[in-house]
């Protein structure tokens, strides 16, 4: 074999170079140099942990600092060259370090490997993207909770299988959404806390020699506390794993909220109009406008579903500790993290300027017998047992089907046809405002329960701070 010397910084074991397709087969750089803030935040952390404990020089400690800054202005300007040959974006950034600051540059490494810098890379930068999902989530909520108190009092069909069920308002309906996407943000600000934890100073696999005060490094890099066992902070990826599934059910509200949207626009139900700055048309047809962000929105669902299985898969079969597998955690994260970023902000755009055109959400409300349930339960007041008025509101239905009548336009004769208990006093019953201003409890659908909530969700909201 050759006793040519391999450029990489681990090289010192080998005698020839390695392959070329190896190389490009093997580095991640292409990826994972959208981490360079958090490595370079990470290793100026180390250093200076390094320099408190007395293993690097304070003049070291400075040279280091210095570098890390001028290499990450160098990339934000655009002027940095990744090298694939360099495999990923820690042994990049350390060539560079060297090349600008010379031997200090080598010392940096000291009490730590790729392994755990690689997890603690992944956890910063996990961390910002989960608090720039959130924020963008607040923006929705407080997008939603307005609209909903705007739309407190307008009458449309609630459904169940898709069939007209019984009269909601626009604003309970909004405000259900407010609850899905309540427990997801409840969900991501769970998921942070275990994201929150360090794993450097665990190094490669059994920590360090070294004398490494990890608490120091944690409270420098806003961590809540360093990792508890070395083994399981460099092959853990949990959290990954986690903040996908969390990722999956907020995309899976989002599907649900668009796959409304869509049937709501479309001309057989006209229920709102879409601004036209989230839609496009058709390139044959000009009569088309096609609710494409929502569409869009509930197509990017399966990508996130579908990396979720991607990270289940990747970690079902690893022994203890880190494998070259994990290097294919990144790529699915980063996309779920894109994806969801981009459809909460799409939504946190769209949301709020939906144009909900109330008379035909009235109009609606008044097909398919929506108050049947209502009649039903003036009987149930008037003695009659459930099941015996379930019946005998079934035959008023049947009439009103085969008369193309809502229960509402038939004459208090007909009605006491089938229930001599039945008075005038059943037309407020029967009519939409009357089921709606019925449902006076707690989380129910009255104006006022709704106005109420959208408060409580807006009180909720100026909490979080």
């Amino acid at each position: 074999m050759s006793d040519t010397q391999t450029n990489k910084t681990w090289g010192g074991r080998f005698t020839e170079t390695t392959d070329a397709f190896v190389a490009a087969f093997t580095a991640s750089v292409e990826f994972d140099r959208r981490m360079y803030r958090q490595d370079i935040a990470g290793s100026i952390a180390h250093a200076r942990m390094l320099a408190r404990v007395g293993v690097l020089s304070e003049s070291d400690c400075a040279a280091i600092i210095q570098g890390l800054e001028a290499i990450r202005s160098e990339i934000e300007r655009g002027e940095f060259v990744w090298s694939v040959e360099l495999e990923d974006v820690h042994m990049n950034i350390e060539a560079r370090l060297t090349e600008r600051i010379g031997i200090a540059g080598k010392r940096l490494h000291t009490g730590r490997s790729r392994n755990d810098q690689v997890a603690t890379d992944l956890r910063l930068y996990l961390r910002d993207a989960i608090d720039a999902i959130l924020a963008e989530i607040r923006r929705l909520l407080g997008g939603l909770t307005g609209l909903a108190m705007q739309e407190a009092g307008t009458i449309m069909p609630g459904f169940t299988h898709l069939q007209v069920a019984q009269p909601v308002t626009f604003g309970h309906h909004l405000l259900a959404w407010f609850e899905m996407l309540k427990r997801d943000y409840e969900r991501l600000v769970d998921c942070r806390k275990r994201v929150n934890i360090m794993p450097l100073g665990a190094a490669a696999l059994a920590g360090t020699s070294y004398p490494l005060d990890r608490d120091y490094t944690a409270q420098l890099l806003e961590f809540d506390a360093p990792s508890a066992n070395s083994l399981d902070a460099v092959s853990d990826r949990d959290f990954a794993i986690e903040f996908t599934a969390a990722a999956a059910i907020l995309m899976t509200h989002f599907s649900r909220m668009a796959e409304e949207l869509v049937l709501w626009s479309s001309a057989q139900f006209a229920f709102i109009d879409l601004p036209d700055r989230f839609c496009t048309g058709s390139s044959i047809m000009p009569q088309k406008k096609n609710p494409d962000v929502p569409e869009l929105v509930r197509g990017k669902t399966g990508r996130v579903n579908g990396h979720l299985v991607a990270l289940l898969t990747l970690m079902k079969s690893q022994p203890l500790a880190y494998n070259k597998d994990n290097q294919e955690d990144k790529e699915p994260l980063f996309d779920a993290v894109d994806t969801v970023l981009g459809c909460v902000r799409a939504f946190g755009d769209l949301i709020p300027a939906i144009y909900p055109r109330r008379d035909n959400l009235l109009q609606a409300a008044r097909r398919g017998f929506a108050t049947a349930t209502d009649l039903a339960d003036y009987l149930v007041r008037k003695s009659i047992p459930f099941r015996d008025a379930h019946e005998i509101v079934g035959k008023v239905v049947r009439l009103g089907v085969e008369t193309g009548r809502d229960l509402a336009e038939m004459t208090l004769a007909e009605l006491q046809g089938f229930s001599p208990l039945i008075q005038n006093d059943v037309f407020t019953v029967l009519s939409l405002e009357g089921s709606v201003a019925a449902r006076n409890v707690l989380g129910g659908t009255a104006p006022d329960r709704v106005r109420e909530a959208a408060i409580s969700a807006q009180t909720w909201l100026a909490n979080l701070g």
